[in-house]
């Protein structure tokens, strides 16, 4: 069993930089693939980044690619997910999730742990 709790939401402008964090219980924390999705009123949860057990490979969606960047800790059994040059379209709830597999990252339904969730909000 995993629990998972985010936290760094809030409001900030476009442009602008949040930092979110996922700190997980558990000691079997390294041993599972992590990942970040968000979900925007009416739309369907959507995989932002992805990041494996070890911390060797890292998946992005398109319209994150060089602008979010996805890491672990695992003696501090945390994952980051560090947001840069926000734009209002990345307004949404934030989940961090993990996975029991290394390579589906990208798949939602590969997610066996979810958090509650932290809201993203992007004034233009």
């Amino acid at each position: 069993q995993v629990q998972l709790v985010e936290s760094g939401g809030g409001l900030v402008q476009a442009g602008g930089s949040l930092r979110l964090s996922c700190a997980a219980s558990g000691r079997t924390f390294r041993s599972y693939g992590m990942g970040w999705f968000r979900q925007a009123p009416g739309k369907e949860r959507d995989f932002v980044a992805g990041i494996s057990a070890n911390g060797v490979t890292t998946y992005y969606a398109d319209s994150v690619k060089g602008r979010f960047t996805i890491s672990r800790d695992n003696a501090k059994i945390t994952v980051y997910l560090q947001m840069n040059s926000l734009k209002p379209e990345d307004t949404a709830v934030y989940y961090c999730a993990a996975s029991g597999s290394n390579y589906l990252l990208r798949d939602r339904g590969a997610y066996s742990y979810w958090g509650q969730g932290t809201q993203v909000t992007v004034s233009s």
